[in-house]
């Protein structure tokens, strides 16, 4: 199967004071369609760094990522922006949900920037949505009156409403205990068997590397391990 995501030779360096810090060394690597893959490794080992350059939130020092075959170092960031809103969506640690909108206007948030349906089918395909996580009912709820858990389902709705082909999540577990961790990961696998979005964790958490189909060790910003299960 070909791959959607290439990336070659990914260095990533930064500046720090008098100081050079090599977050990302000579990465390669290939990701298919429909995988379920985890990049572990200690804090400060390049995880986050390197789902930033792959959803174009940075990008890397030297070497480069194909999607579809396509290189995305020689885009223009309109061409950056669009690729972002059309293919690739994120699921953060902290949820970043919008706290004076409701469950259903922050699920719908990504359709009402891109105006490409109607309002009733922005509203039915968000609820959709939210009902896939669980969550139905609590269409006009705020994220305060809300659990952690919940607002995770809210935030994975949000990424999954506008159909991306990539999820990245980014520690998507850290703040929840373990039965709800539990729950959150196990909707995220079926919705990547139903939908086969690819999904793409930065992780320390044992329970999402158990679910992992593949397992990326990062230390030091060098792949030393590449596991399929």
């Amino acid at each position: 199967m070909a791959a959607i995501l290439q990336l070659e030779k990914v260095t990533k360096t930064y500046r720090k004071g008098e100081n050079e810090v090599h977050a990302l060394v000579g990465v390669d690597l290939s990701i298919e369609p429909g995988e379920f893959l985890a990049i572990v490794g200690p804090s400060g080992s390049g995880k986050t760094t390197l789902l930033n350059i792959v959803g174009c939130l940075d990008s890397p020092t030297s070497g480069g990522v194909r999607y579809n075959g396509k290189p995305l170092g020689g885009l223009k960031e309109n061409e950056l922006s669009e690729y972002r809103k059309q293919h690739i969506s994120f699921i953060f640690q902290s949820y970043n949900l919008i706290p004076v909108l409701t469950v259903r206007e922050n699920v719908e948030l990504p359709l009402v920037i891109e105006r490409k349906l109607s309002k009733a089918e922005t509203r039915a395909k968000a609820d959709k949505v939210i009902a896939e996580v669980g969550l139905a009912g609590l269409e006009e709820r705020y994220p305060r009156e809300l659990s952690g858990g919940q607002e995770q389902r809210v935030a994975i709705a949000r990424a999954l409403v506008k159909d991306p082909y990539i999820v990245l999540a980014d520690e998507p577990t850290a703040n929840l205990d373990s039965h709800m961790a539990e729950e959150i990961v196990n909707i995220m696998r079926e919705i990547n068997r139903t939908r086969n979005s690819t999904f793409i964790f930065s992780t320390h958490d044992a329970l999402v590397q158990k679910h992992a189909r593949r397992i990326v060790t990062i230390r030091d910003g060098i792949v030393h391990s590449d596991e399929r299960k």
